[in-house]
């Protein structure tokens, strides 16, 4: 059973060069705990990690499912795959808050940082 600080939270590409209305299309859905200000929770991840987990899409792409995890000194980065080739990292994504209309920044695989707005946060 998923514990009670567990949240679906939606991202979608904010606004950048290439895309000035921001991407609906192109961003992530997340189940993860969070603590009562909106920000990760590294003890209720630790204690269900399974339970976390990342669903990458993009329009016109496969979806790629993950898990949140957490390097050792807690920086949290998306795992899709056996090895690091694909892991996509958080701009002190540990420090967000997970509330609608924040916004978060994202290393994703093409090694460029993009940032992202909180859409929806709510129970599962």
């Amino acid at each position: 059973m998923i514990p009670n600080s567990f949240r679906k939270i939606r991202l979608e590409l904010a606004r950048e060069p290439g895309h000035p209305e921001g991407e609906a299309g192109h961003g992530y859905d997340l189940l993860a705990p969070l603590d009562a200000e909106g920000r990760l929770d590294p003890a209720e991840w630790r204690a269900h990690r399974g339970e976390c987990r990342v669903r990458r899409f993009r329009t016109g792409e496969a979806d790629q499912i993950g898990t949140l995890s957490r390097r050792p000194g807690g920086s949290w980065f998306f795992d899709y795959e056996e090895g690091d080739e694909d892991d996509e990292s958080g701009f002190r994504l540990g420090d967000e808050r997970f509330v609608p209309g924040e916004y978060v920044s994202l290393r994703e695989r093409d090694g460029k940082m993009h940032t992202f707005r909180v859409i929806l946060v709510e129970a599962p």
